[in-house]
């Protein structure tokens, strides 16, 4: 039986505007086709925040120019993010794979993730997005019941929330299309975030960590191993001390001890190692990677990259 892996694509294999974009899913689709050639059943998941911001900030100044229209709701925008995210990877790998002679169907899922309406973030937002605004602005913005925060000689900013995954709707569709060995694109940008209201689904205006999504559906799909790209080769601690050191193969119970100590900040490593260990935590025998996309071979042969087993 194959391996079912679930990726984590974090912002340095999309770029920022479409144009980055479209060239860095060239170089990011062979890492996803040398897993699909070493043989295994490949599930991916990937960031949004620039491609979130940017559709924010289209469809809101156009809203504004053209009375007739209406602003588009954060959930609405993370929906476009997914679908156009999604056709470049899709078309990129089906492409990758038929240079290299293997036929596999590439497909995209909108996938909408529910939300706690009581969990904490809601009273904190964390997640800047979107445009500067002027003070005037960022009053409009206020009146609307929308979170802005300053910053000084810049101008003002929509700060949202960041609630945790809860369930996964599309759960279903996603395991069927990879149990059928295709290869699925699922969970853009940590899914759309909705509220539960009855058999009712609404958008939420929140942003859903990408990792801690991806942690979910590794743990759903009961996949083997959840593999997390960034930027670096290794994980390190007390980066920029004379105690700098790269994490290589590491337990659970380290990895907690080093959340704990705090050496991972809130919004940069910290979301992959909570990801990690929850997944870890739940299921006998998996594993987690952390690394980048030129050294997953590699890692997978534990060569390199942080492992939490």
């Amino acid at each position: 039986m194959k391996k079912k892996v679930v990726v984590a694509l974090g912002h340095r294999a999309l770029g920022t505007t479409l144009p980055e974009q479209q060239i860095a899913v060239r170089k990011t689709v062979k890492s996803i086709a040398d897993l699909v050639q070493d043989g295994y059943q490949v599930v991916i998941t990937h960031s949004n925040a620039p491609q979130l911001g940017m559709i924010h900030t289209a469809m809101n100044e156009f809203g504004k120019n053209h009375p007739d229209y209406t602003p588009a709701p954060m959930s609405v925008c993370s929906a476009m993010t997914q679908g156009y995210v999604g056709f470049d990877l899709q078309n990129a790998i089906r492409e990758e794979l038929l240079t290299r002679g293997i036929y596999r169907t590439v497909s995209t899922i909108l996938t909408q993730v529910t939300v706690d309406p009581y969990d904490e973030a809601f009273y904190t937002p964390t997640k800047v997005l979107g445009r500067y605004m002027s003070a005037e602005d960022a009053a409009a913005e206020r009146k609307k019941g929308n979170y802005v925060v300053e910053e000084p000689g810049k101008g003002f900013r929509r700060v949202v929330s960041a609630p945790n995954p809860v369930k996964i709707v599309e759960l279903d569709a996603i395991r069927t299309l990879s149990d059928a060995d295709q290869v699925v694109i699922a969970c853009g940008g940590g899914g759309i975030p909705v509220l539960e209201q009855d058999h009712r689904l609404k958008g939420a205006s929140a942003v859903i960590e990408k990792d801690l999504t991806a942690g979910k559906l590794a743990e759903e799909l009961n996949a083997d191993a959840l593999i997390i790209l960034t930027s670096v080769e290794k994980v390190f601690i007390n980066r920029g001390t004379d105690k700098e050191k790269q994490l290589g193969e590491i337990s659970v119970s380290q990895a907690k001890q080093y959340m704990e100590e705090g050496h991972f900040g809130v919004y940069n490593m910290l979301p992959k190692f909570r990801a990690s260990v929850s997944f870890i935590e739940k299921g006998e025998g998996r594993l987690a990677y952390i690394t980048c996309q030129e050294a997953l071979r590699d890692a997978l042969k534990g060569r390199t990259g942080t492992i939490i087993r």
